[in-house]
């Protein structure tokens, strides 16, 4: 499947929606993510072309262990430094390059991979009229995979800014970008930033 943007312009109602680009995964947090910074001047681009259209996600981890059950318990079992118990509250800023745009850009707080859970995010898109997201942010594989299925299960229009999605792993990074490319092939457009502002 050939990638870029391959169906239009992307019209008037899209919204950039950047995923978990906070201090939590920044040099110096405790799961620093080593191509964090390399993209951020390409996230920050982008969010000054419109940053009331866009939305950003942050992880917000559970106080403790024992205020979740099943798995998420062992989760945090395994990374209590993690919990709000014990991490810092600068952990969970966005960036400070990104922060700077907020407002008129929005957060949505979320406490697992998926931003869809707890419906705010639904509703935040359906009181837009949105039909388009342009999708960045880590990691590729985790929150911005749970992010993008969802994206995809409500009819989105969904293009992934290839140069814009940041992972800690090269490895499962280029098996997930290959598996939206060659599996989404009608729902999910990998184009380079560039393209995509050519677009918009």
């Amino acid at each position: 499947m050939a990638a870029g943007i391959r169906f239009g312009p992307i019209g008037e109602n899209w919204v950039h929606l950047c995923i978990d680009m906070q201090q939590l995964f920044a040099p110096g947090g405790p799961w620093q993510v080593a191509w964090f910074e390399p993209v951020l001047p390409l996230l920050v681009a982008l969010v000054e072309r419109a940053p009331e259209r866009t939305v950003f996600t942050r992880f917000a981890p559970v106080m403790d262990a024992e205020s979740v059950a099943g798995a998420w318990q062992r989760y945090y079992r395994a990374w209590p430094q993690i919990t709000r118990q014990k991490l810092p509250d600068r952990f969970l800023e966005l960036a400070p390059s990104l922060g700077r745009f907020v407002p008129p850009a929005r957060v949505v707080d979320k406490q697992v991979y998926s931003p869809w859970t707890e419906g705010r995010l639904d509703r935040l898109l359906v009181d837009g009229k949105v039909d388009a997201l342009v999708v960045t942010g880590g990691e590729t594989e985790m929150c911005v995979l749970a992010t993008v299925l969802g994206a995809v299960d409500r009819g989105f229009r969904v293009v992934l800014v290839r140069d814009g999605i940041c992972s800690s792993r090269d490895s499962t990074h280029d098996a997930v970008m290959r598996l939206y490319e060659e599996r989404f092939g009608q729902q999910i457009e990998v184009a380079d930033l560039a393209g995509i502002m050519d677009a918009l």
